[in-house]
């Protein structure tokens, strides 16, 4: 599906206030075509779990005005009518089992009323406009629906294949039949080991309407992991919940990981619950593997939401398990360096593994963290071609699942934003959003990363980055207030990124442990660090954050031996967009302190290497800015106050007192003045000027005021 179209959707179902996950707006478009109108009127009859992605669609999909409207006038024979029933109640789009219903040949099926409503070729029949299987099934009573299911039923019977007939049959059933639930439910695993998990919820739902006991708890166990595996936690989280307390224990066990998942995306957090109840009781090794997988998949949620202290116990249980079942080295030790990994850990073992998770995307994430992210994403293309492809222990029979999917594609994006290719990562996410659940790995990363790339690139948050946004459950809900500082970075508006910094910073800086960069530029700092946290990045990201804080906070003084130092070190930078921004800062450092011609020339490379990245809106901040110093204009509105950025900048280079003093001499008041407003003598007003000139070095109160605005003017 293209993001264009989703995008055209998804604007006109923001318009209309409804929240609508992607990948669903996707998914809609191609069972209604790309009519938004439809779109819409379809997503107001939805449930709000619906159209976030955590339940599915219904099937089929409720008749709404518009495709009312559009086939009022449809009038079909009976025996039309049922051959295009038929046509959208089936499987798959065969057409041989179409042709022995309907009993016309292809050619005179084509020639006929019904062949302009029907698609026909290559061996396969759908119906053309997929809006009229809904209109079909809503405008066909229930006898008649039933009718055409036991007629494919027998079709399918004789045929001699299975799981059509069953599937039919067991539609075509008011009441309850065993018979066809097994079948289903063998069917279903199928499914979701091919990576059909939403095929696959569906069918293994249709098996437990039709089991009652053991049966129906199997039945209810493989719908439910199909369902986290598609990324619906809501309905994963009621039908795994619905396994306890009463249902076999190995039942329970086999559904407990994905229980955690659903839920952890949901309340945001893994269920806090003593180990001793839920793990096995007797020595199967069966029961205590499927403990130990259920237990790996609690440690690395708690890892990624940055609960430690949880990880470390679901970590005792996974080992405690796996030594019971000989999996130390398949299952233990790389969920163990997975986990420690994404807490944000980055002394590790070197653990070899297969699969998707533990194998492709952890070496990725160890090749990026120790320098290489381009084998990081080669590791990852590897695995994507299917030249990968083996058995995970975490994930296993749900390699090719959507929601491991999801935690792939994240990893990519993640990798591509590290390499500094802020446009590649961005159209990446962007193909991710609308076929994956992608806001669920990492306990929302791709969100974030939605949101941050939309803003390099856009200036302002696109359709699909608001969606994802909306569509996040409420304990997931992410920190704005870096997005919020960014877009207003970017726009000039510099005090307001300040003040969203400065109330990011007091609520304790909160961000990923898998680090996507902020805003570094629009906070003053001292001590060289912002905040004491565990985080996960490779060494050159690392490095760019810390030459943009010694930028800002170095006094003038210092800058004149720091400045040869950080120009070294920001030439050694293969990121175009780490360092772009570097080489603003220091462009914007020059122009503070006078050098033009070096802060011009900053600025211009700052340019070039951002828009070589993609990231065509700080690209245009800085145009901005370098116009700002061709022209000699102040870049922002008449109403700003001029001496704002300056005050955020000198607060953290002198004594309070001395701030006091400078900002009063800056607006231009002689020490008299300012000796009587503080309530000291003149003398004390000329030594703590003194201090200032020092340390800004500056020799008289002219170049103060001009130092002043200088900081305004480009800060």
């Amino acid at each position: 599906m293209s993001p264009d179209i989703v995008e055209i959707v998804l604007e006109e179902l923001i318009r209309r206030d409804l929240s609508c996950a992607p990948h669903v707006v996707a998914s809609l478009v191609v069972q209604v075509t790309a009519d938004p109108a439809s779109v819409a009127a379809i997503a107001e009859q939805l449930e709000g779990e619906q159209r976030q992605g955590l339940s599915p669609l219904p099937s089929p999909l409720p008749l709404v005005t518009p495709i009312e409207l559009l086939f009022a006038r449809l009038d079909l024979s009976e025996r039309d009518r049922a051959t295009l029933l038929a046509a959208s109640l089936t499987l798959d789009d065969r057409l041989g089992p179409l042709i022995e219903f309907d009993g016309r040949s292809a050619r005179k099926l084509s020639e006929a009323r019904i062949g302009g409503l029907l698609e026909l070729h290559a061996g396969r029949a759908r119906i053309a406009d997929p809006r009229l299987a809904i209109w079909l099934q809503a405008t066909s009573s229930s006898s008649a629906v039933v009718a055409v299911h036991e007629r494919l039923h027998r079709l399918f019977v004789a045929r001699g294949e299975s799981i059509d007939a069953a599937w039919h049959a067991a539609r075509a059933s008011t009441v309850r039949d065993p018979a066809i639930a097994d079948e289903l439910v063998r069917v279903a695993r199928e499914h979701s080991e091919a990576g059909l998990s939403e095929r696959a919820f569906g069918l293994a739902a249709e098996a437990a309407a039709h089991s009652t006991g053991a049966h129906r708890d199997e039945a209810l166990l493989v719908a439910g992991v199909a369902a986290i595996a598609a990324g619906y936690a809501v309905a994963a989280a009621e039908t795994l919940g619905a396994l306890f307390p009463d249902a076999d224990e190995l039942v329970r066990l086999h559904g407990l990981g994905g229980l955690f998942v659903a839920q952890a995306h949901l309340r945001g957090g893994v269920p806090e619950v003593e180990t001793a109840v839920l793990h096995p009781h007797g020595d199967d090794p069966e029961r205590w593997y499927a403990w130990a997988r259920a237990a790996a998949f609690a440690a690395v949620l708690c890892a990624e939401r940055g609960d430690r202290r949880g990880m470390r116990s679901w970590l005792d249980a996974l080992r405690e398990g796996s030594a019971k079942t000989s999996a130390d080295r398949e299952l233990r030790d790389p969920v163990v360096a997975l986990a420690w990994l994404v807490a944000g850990d980055r002394e590790f073992d070197e653990v070899h593994s297969a699969g998707p998770m533990t194998g492709a995307m952890l070496q990725a994430l160890r090749a990026a963290i120790e320098g290489d992210v381009d084998r990081g994403l080669r590791l990852l293309a590897v695995a994507d071609v299917g030249l990968g492809a083996e058995v995970d222990p975490f994930v296993a029979g749900f390699e090719r699942s959507p929601l491991v999917g999801a935690y792939r594609a994240v990893t990519e994006v993640l990798l591509l934003i590290w390499r500094g290719d802020i446009g590649a990562a961005r159209e990446r996410m962007r193909r991710a959003a609308v076929d994956l659940p992608v806001a669920l790995p990492f306990a929302g990363l791709g969100v974030v990363m939605a949101r941050r790339l939309d803003l390099a690139v856009l200036g302002h948050l696109g359709p699909v980055a608001k969606a994802l946004t909306a569509a996040l459950p409420t304990p997931l809900r992410i920190d704005l207030l870096v997005d919020r500082a960014v877009e207003a970075f970017l726009a000039g508006r510099s005090d307001e990124a300040a003040l969203c910094m400065r109330l990011w910073r007091d609520r304790g800086a909160p961000e990923p442990t898998l680090v996507v960069p902020g805003l570094d530029e629009a906070v003053v700092v001292t001590g060289g660090a912002m905040w004491d946290q565990r985080t996960i990045e490779p060494p050159e990201v690392t490095l760019a954050q810390e030459l943009r804080v010694r930028i800002t906070s170095c006094s003038d003084e210092e800058w004149r031996s720091e400045a040869p130092l950080v120009v070294a070190a920001a030439r050694t930078l293969t990121s175009p967009f780490s360092r772009g921004r570097v080489e603003a800062m220091i462009g914007t450092r020059s122009l503070i302190k006078g050098d033009t011609e070096a802060g011009r020339a900053h600025l211009a490379m700052a340019r070039n290497l951002l828009e070589d990245a993609g990231a065509d809106a700080w690209a245009r901040a800085i145009s901005v800015r370098l116009g700002n110093v061709d022209t000699g204009e102040h870049p922002f509105s008449p109403s700003r106050d001029p001496l704002a950025s300056c005050r955020r900048v000198w607060e953290s280079m002198l004594t309070a007192r001395e701030f006091e003093v400078a900002m009063l001499v800056v607006s231009g008041s002689p020490n008299r003045e300012i000796a009587s407003a503080l309530h000291v003598s003149v003398r004390t007003v000329e030594v703590h000027l003194g201090r200032v000139f020092a340390k800004l070095e500056v020799r008289t109160r002219v170049e103060l005021t001009v130092l002043a605005h200088r900081i305004g003017q480009f800060v």
